[in-house]
């Protein structure tokens, strides 16, 4: 299929010219040498404020002059640690040449997708739709002066875009009846596309059905490298808290060695640094080896999340290792001293990707001085004097055991471990010397949720304190900036300032990490603020004829079509992740209206999810409909010491457990009556139902797993 004819298939409908707006931005304020983007704080749009492209941002302002003056809409949709978007921006959007073009013909508007996921979405779909397979980005659509797209595209190099630019130059003059035909349609297509009926039937949670699920997940995965089969491969950190849940709850062990196999691949492939820690976004093949080199939050802080539970399970010193260094890179280069934490490093430095992280042998022998310890660096990190990778470059991976390198280097396992710790020391050291990669330092009310989750799940597993300050600083951040008047949201905050009403995302993920906040802290201020916006998001989010919730508020102007989002991805999709929350959050605070509308929710999605071939695109549906299956239990802690055993009893793996008590009753309706002097009470409820009390650890968590 040639260009025009890949232009010539065309995508799907998006916003109206009411769509929202994330700048006020007007021309009598800009820099001389800059364009519409000079007074944005998105790093990404900064990127592009100095093109000769006359970028604008998502705006009133921008759909406004391409309805004055009738011209078409490029819509550019990227993120600042993209690497192919700086490519593109390299060859065309820095070309005077392919500027004249698009000033004269276009208006252009540049959009950061981690800011504003509802634009992405809608012109993402275009792309899929118009294309017939998966997209990505740079995303580039073209689209009608009010905002409705008639094809979508990636990445293009200079000659193509110029190109495609005059394609659509030539269609507008020529035939722009047919554009405004299927600019209608498309509409009518999108208005359609994200219907869902409610259910009303009854339904029951068996266990032959998770089972049938787990199987059908597990049938996807690459038993000997770990992840999907196949390349790319993408961590996925929900699919495998899933499965990690079903191998304990249902004594699966072929779902443990499903997590287990890919954790360990993970951790000792290039996808992870080894020297710094920290997971680039995937690899680009199927041995987790030569990663795509961006750093992106929300993979690490669910991996944190991830490995911190797969420890609990295997007590693996190497996922405890893992979370550690990563950790470790968090607090290094990913956070602000306000407390929130930054989106993403770049996969590029210098204008080249991965040069940040990769070695030529000769650069390490320049910095390692000993032979031995060359050797054992060598040997245990598959370093090549050509280099294991492009252009004499090594990526550091482990494929040998430490037995095994210890057996060919003929010295013992401690005296490999020193000389490493020695050299990485070293080489640490010199790479701190080395240009960094770009960093995106906006920062993100989801993100930041799913941030926030890794460091408790972290002191649940390792009962540091450190990650329990961390966690409480990060919370305290989001409350006091984020966190607006009447529960509402802001989705992100720059500079000081706190912008954008927030998305579904926003307030689910953060209501989540908030309810887990309390079960660490036991302070029930946390549950008052989770509650506050689970409100919110029900009064403003909440789809009245499905009972799903919408991706924007109603307080955001219209869209073609309220949008919904159905099925999970590298984040778990925001309406899921909005039920696992209220369900939870229900149950803590007795209110039986809450878990109704999580299990209605469920309903809605139960067919798709338990029919599908594909359970890994609804991992966090399927992590409700085995919670819903295997009801929680209530473990109240009440007395002097509760904290001590609360942290016994969260150091081990309990899925299904759910932690309330204090030095005393408190507010909560289930810890009414539960206090007795001078003890300290463990109570192991489901369903409102208690056991005996019990004193000691052990006992309760018998209690929990043996039923």
């Amino acid at each position: 299929m040639n260009l025009l004819q890949r232009v010539a298939i065309l995508g799907i409908a998006l916003l109206s010219i009411a769509g929202c707006t994330t700048s006020t931005t007007q021309s009598a304020h800009l820099a001389e040498g800059t364009n519409h983007l000079a007074n944005e704080s998105s790093p990404y749009l900064l990127q592009h404020a100095k093109n000769p492209v006359d970028w604008y941002p998502w705006s009133e302002e921008a759909l406004a002059k391409a309805k004055a003056e009738n011209k078409l809409l490029v819509v550019s949709i990227g993120y600042a640690a993209c690497h192919w978007c700086h490519v593109m921006e390299h060859e065309s959007f820095e070309d005077t040449t392919v500027a004249r073009i698009m000033n004269e013909h276009f208006v252009s508007i540049k959009v950061d997708r981690e800011e504003r996921p509802d634009v992405d979405d809608v012109y993402m779909t275009a792309c899929q739709l118009a294309s017939g397979q998966g997209c990505g980005w740079p995303l580039n659509a073209f689209a009608m002066p009010d905002g409705r797209p008639v094809w979508a595209g990636t990445y293009f190099p200079k000659d193509e875009w110029t190109k495609v630019l005059e394609h659509f130059i030539d269609l507008k003059e020529k035939d722009n009846a047919k554009l405004e035909e299927y600019a209608t349609q498309l509409t009518e297509g999108i208005q359609s596309r994200e219907k869902i009926e409610i259910n009303t039937n009854k339904y029951t949670y068996e266990a032959a059905t998770l089972a049938k699920v787990t199987k059908t997940f597990l049938t996807n995965i690459d038993f000997r490298e770990g992840g999907r089969k196949g390349s790319p491969k993408f961590p996925m950190p929900n699919n495998y808290e899933f499965l990690l849940r079903e191998a304990v709850l249902s004594k699966d062990a072929k779902a443990l060695e499903a997590v287990t196999v890919t954790l360990d691949k993970m951790a000792m492939g290039g996808i992870y640094d080894q020297l710094g820690g920290g997971f680039a976004r995937y690899s680009v093949d199927g041995i987790w080896k030569v990663p795509h080199f961006e750093k992106m939050l929300y993979d690490n802080s669910q991996l944190v999340s991830l490995y911190s539970k797969a420890y609990q399970v295997t007590q693996k010193p190497l996922y405890k290792e893992v979370v550690e260094q990563t950790l470790e890179f968090i607090e290094r280069e990913l956070s602000s001293p306000e407390g929130g934490f930054y989106s993403s490093l770049d996969a590029d430095s210098e204008g080249e990707e991965g040069k940040f992280y990769v070695w030529t042998q000769e650069e390490l022998h320049g910095i390692i001085k000993d032979e031995k310890d060359q050797e054992i660096f060598d040997t245990f990190y598959e370093i090549k004097k050509n280099g294991n990778w492009e252009h004499e470059k090594n990526i550091l991976i482990i494929k040998k055991s430490l037995a095994d390198v210890a057996k060919k280097v003929k010295v013992s396992e401690e005296e490999i471990l020193a000389s490493l710790a020695k050299s990485e020391k070293a080489l640490m050291k010199a790479r701190d010397k080395r240009v960094r990669p770009g960093l995106d330092d906006k920062v993100l009310t989801s993100w930041n949720a799913l941030m926030l989750n890794g460091y408790i799940d972290a002191y649940r597993a390792f009962g540091n304190k450190t990650y329990l300050d961390r966690a409480l600083k990060n919370a305290n951040f989001l409350s006091a900036k984020m966190l607006q008047h009447e529960y509402r949201l802001n989705r992100n905050y720059k500079s000081g300032n706190s912008v954008i009403n927030a998305f579904l995302d926003d307030y689910a993920l953060l209501i989540d990490a908030f309810t887990n906040m309390y079960q660490i802290t036991f302070d029930e201020a946390w549950l008052d603020k989770a509650s506050g916006m689970t409100k919110y998001t029900l009064s403003h989010f909440k789809d009245a004829e499905s009972g799903m919730m919408n991706y924007t508020s109603d307080l955001d102007p219209d869209l073609v079509a309220k949008k919904m989002e159905l099925a999970d991805n590298v984040i778990p999709g925001s309406n899921s992740s909005f039920a696992r929350a209220i369900y939870k959050l229900g149950i803590f605070t007795y209110n039986k209206d809450w878990v109704d509308v999580a299990e209605q929710m469920m309903r809605n999605m139960v067919d798709e999810v338990t029919t599908t071939d594909m359970p890994n695109f609804y991992s966090n549906w399927c992590l409700l409909f085995s919670e819903l299956y295997q009801r929680p239990y209530e473990v109240a802690i009440v007395g002097n010491d509760y904290a001590d055993k609360l942290k016994m009893l969260q150091g081990r793996y309990l899925p299904h457990a759910l932690y309330l008590g204090g030095k005393d009753e408190g507010g909560l309706e289930l810890l009414r009556g539960k206090l007795q002097e001078d003890e300290t009470m463990i109570y192991v409820c489901q369903n409102r139902v208690c056991k005996l009390p019990v004193t000691e650890v052990d006992k309760a968590f018998d209690l929990i797993v043996n039923k």
